[in-house]
């Protein structure tokens, strides 16, 4: 194994987390560590630990701390957890969270957040998601947020982000791509537009897309 102490205690958290239980005092332990240890890593491996293998309640008190860590590793492991954490505590302390992470000044913690949402379904709709999401589509200036973020509106399938879907549909080519299958829970003249255009688009794998929405 390797001579780096940080890789060996993040190795022996994950291992934790692969347990049906926690044996006494680890989860104090792993919750210490999401809470203190000075290297990112071993927090990010603590806190999937805890959220697979701990209590729900001190699982999502952890969780809460780390969407908040200074580290953008950190942060972005809670949002890759998020959707595991809301099947064991509720997804009502989950979602609000989410939303603001997508105001992350890390690229890839907004991706990873818009992904979450997407995963939580209808149950992210009451807490601002489409809203937010839609602007992160319409407003971000990151190409890799603005994919994720179309992908979650489609995953959600909620009227009121059909048009952050639509005007994704001109966007860059694998923010159009991502758009068009987004499209598919949704009907009606401009999806429809939207359809035929892509269908002409210069992009290859946006026609496709839109060929096999159609053809579904």
């Amino acid at each position: 194994m390797s001579g780096d102490p940080a890789v060996s205690r993040a190795a022996a958290a994950a291992a934790l987390g692969h347990r049906r239980r926690l044996p006494g005092g680890a989860a104090d332990e792993l919750a210490a560590a999401v809470d203190g240890d000075p290297d990112a890593r071993v927090r990010a491996a603590a806190l999937g630990a805890l959220v697979r293998s701990g209590g729900p309640r001190r699982a999502m008190s952890v969780w809460l701390q780390a969407v908040n860590d200074n580290d953008a590793r950190v942060r972005r492991r809670a949002a890759d957890l998020a959707p595991e954490l809301a099947t064991r505590a509720g997804v009502s302390d989950v979602v609000s969270p989410l939303v603001a992470l997508l105001a992350d000044a890390d690229v890839t913690v907004v991706e990873a957040a818009a992904w979450a949402l997407g995963e939580l379904g209808t149950d992210a709709v009451p807490a601002e998601a489409v809203a937010s999401l839609a602007t992160t589509v319409t407003n971000h200036g990151d190409p890799i947020a603005r994919e994720a973020a179309v992908a979650a509106l489609g995953a959600l399938g909620h009227p009121a982000g059909l048009p952050a879907v639509l005007a994704a549909c001109t966007d860059k080519p694998p923010v159009r791509r991502r758009a068009v299958l987004a499209l598919a829970p949704f009907s009606g003249p401009n999806v429809d537009a939207a359809l035929a255009a892509a269908l002409k688009d210069r992009d290859w794998q946006v026609r496709q897309a839109a060929e096999d929405l159609v053809q579904d």
